[in-house]
């Protein structure tokens, strides 16, 4: 990341403390390879503008403890494409099917047009998603362990990552922040990657659910290209030139409408 403008810079920033809800000044210098008095400034700026507090050594997402209380997502726009999407993906699925479930808005919507099927075997990171399921009488949900991420309600690190090399499931329904034919698969941090890629691993089949406004978005850390992925499953915002890149790509695209 050297060489970003401090525009682009404070928006990775944000998404960053959006993404993990909060950060620490030493990381975010590290990880931009600029001086610590810069991110203070960035950090500064983000405050005025109202999306953060600063504390000593870092900064935290202020909508974090609202948010965490009413057990709701940071991340809510585009719903009615991810509803679409959710009630396509759960269509996929089963009664009797091991699955696993990644964090975010697009798999809750999933999880939510699960709750009709019986005896699913869930595994997840998200503790919204097992909640929604694990009220299902006849379903057994699993959960890693980790450390708690507020803004997506969710479990990471070393922990969580180590626990997914140790299952199988038949599918794997995974979110992302951006997607695109040259960037790949791409996340606002680093805390999630060993996760996902043990995520992959775990699974016979992946589908990649996002909706059509993170296709050509890239965010600040490549997970890795798009050969990780069997299916992507977005809205019919995709644009024509966009699915015959990914349909040359290997990728069956599934539209929902």
């Amino acid at each position: 990341m050297v060489g970003l403008l401090s525009e682009p810079r404070r928006r990775r920033i944000l998404e960053w403390v959006q993404e993990e809800g909060a950060a620490r000044v030493r990381d975010l210098a590290a990880a931009f390879q600029v001086s610590e008095a810069t991110i203070r400034q960035d950090l500064e700026r983000l405050e005025q503008d109202g999306a953060i507090t600063r504390e000593h050594g870092g900064a935290f997402l202020n909508s974090v403890p609202a948010q965490v209380g009413a057990m709701t997502l940071h991340h809510q726009e585009n719903m009615d494409k991810k509803r679409k999407i959710g009630a396509m993906a759960a269509a996929l699925v089963k009664d009797g099917e091991t699955l696993i479930l990644d964090a975010g808005t697009t798999t809750t919507e999933i999880a939510l047009r699960l709750t009709g099927h019986r005896n699913l075997t869930v595994i997840t990171n998200a503790l919204n998603i097992a909640m929604i399921l694990g009220a299902v009488p006849g379903n057994a949900v699993h959960m890693p362990g980790g450390q708690f991420k507020a803004p997506t309600l969710s479990l990471s690190g070393d922990k969580s990552a180590e626990y997914f090399r140790n299952i199988f499931a038949g599918k794997l329904f995974l979110a992302t922040a951006g997607v695109a034919s040259d960037s790949g698969l791409t996340y606002p941090s680093f805390a999630d990657l060993q996760l996902k890629e043990a995520m992959i691993k775990a699974a016979s089949h992946v589908y990649l659910v996002a909706d059509s406004t993170k296709i050509n978005k890239s965010s600040f850390t490549r997970l890795g290209s798009l050969e990780m992925i069997q299916s992507f499953i977005t809205d019919d915002g995709i644009a024509e030139h966009d699915l015959a890149e990914f349909e040359r790509s290997g990728i069956e695209v599934m539209i929902a409408r």
